[in-house]
């Protein structure tokens, strides 16, 4: 397996015809992407269960009705289907994104 590391995943980015993410792994229903958007993020809902780990950056994190302040090192999770996005990023800002699970999503957990 290549190295996982921010330069070598970012660098796939500038090869991408200005898309802002690209596919760096995958395994199973394991999907690992790098995401940098510029400027807006345009995403949409996903239909997978998703967990984003910030590799770069600051801003606000909308996650349903919660909008939240996130910083590099934090880790976000979005259920399937749920309308997400992240507003007032630094330019700066990048991370990976681990989508997992069936489509639709996994059954919540009581476990914290």
């Amino acid at each position: 397996m290549e190295r996982l590391i921010p330069p070598a995943a970012l660098k796939k980015l500038q090869d991408n015809n200005g898309v802002p993410f690209a596919e760096v792994f995958r395994h199973g229903s394991l999907q690992v992407e790098i995401y940098k958007p510029e400027g807006v993020d345009r995403q949409m809902p996903h239909t997978r269960d998703e967990v984003y780990v910030v590799i770069s950056g600051s801003g606000h994190f909308v996650n349903g009705d919660t909008r939240q302040p996130f910083e590099a090192g934090e880790v976000l999770f979005v259920p399937a289907g749920v309308v997400h996005r992240f507003e007032d990023f630094t330019d700066d800002f990048a991370t990976w994104v681990f989508f997992y699970g069936p489509e639709g999503g996994e059954a919540a957990s009581d476990t914290p």
